[in-house]
């Protein structure tokens, strides 16, 4: 474990290697799993502020399902969620003109509509964050759709640290990052 700050982060986020490979997996983390993506509570009242802009992206029942239940929702856990269409994809997922599934917010923030590039939780996966009261805990999140990023990551020579360098640093920080890649390159 590396601790760095108050913040505790697995080994396997410095030994793995993961590069997205979103031609073989066609995003599958925005539609497997039981439950949409889960949503930090400062990013609540965002999602509702962004979505009259994020609206013209999403597919018809990605606005109805957001229209009719809101913009995010509440998992049996008392936890925040995306809404999903049917229980399967998130509802802000859109698939493109090759069947892969990507983030409509993400899409607003990369035409200039908004300021907000999508969930945390979203931007660092494979990294699950464990909020407790004295730290934050980082584990990568093994799941068998993301053995093409796994292979091409390897491939490619590319750590997860490395992969996920600027959602790591819209969240804690670029210092915090700095210290990070010391603890493991130093």
């Amino acid at each position: 474990m590396i601790l760095i700050d108050h913040t505790v982060v697995s080994d396997d986020i410095a030994d793995q290697y993961f590069v997205c490979e979103l031609t073989k997996c066609k995003g599958a983390c925005c539609v497997e799993g039981d439950l949409g993506a889960p949503l930090a509570k400062d990013e609540l009242a965002i999602l509702e502020e962004v979505y009259p802009k994020v609206k013209p992206y999403l597919s018809k029942k990605g606005v109805e399902v957001i229209d009719k239940y809101g913009t995010y929702e509440t998992d049996p856990d008392g936890d925040f969620v995306t809404p999903t269409i049917n229980g399967r994809e998130c509802a802000y997922a859109v698939y493109d003109n090759k069947g892969i599934l990507k983030c409509g917010i993400e899409q607003a923030y990369l035409d200039g509509k908004i300021n907000f590039r999508k969930p945390i939780s979203c931007y660092l996966y494979p990294i699950r964050i464990t909020q407790y009261e004295q730290f934050d805990a980082l584990n990568y999140d093994r799941w068998h759709i993301c053995n093409p990023a796994c292979d091409n990551g390897r491939a490619l020579g590319v750590p997860l640290y490395k992969f996920l360098k600027d959602p790591l640093i819209t969240k804690y920080g670029q210092k915090w990052y700095e210290k990070l890649v010391e603890e493991i390159e130093g």
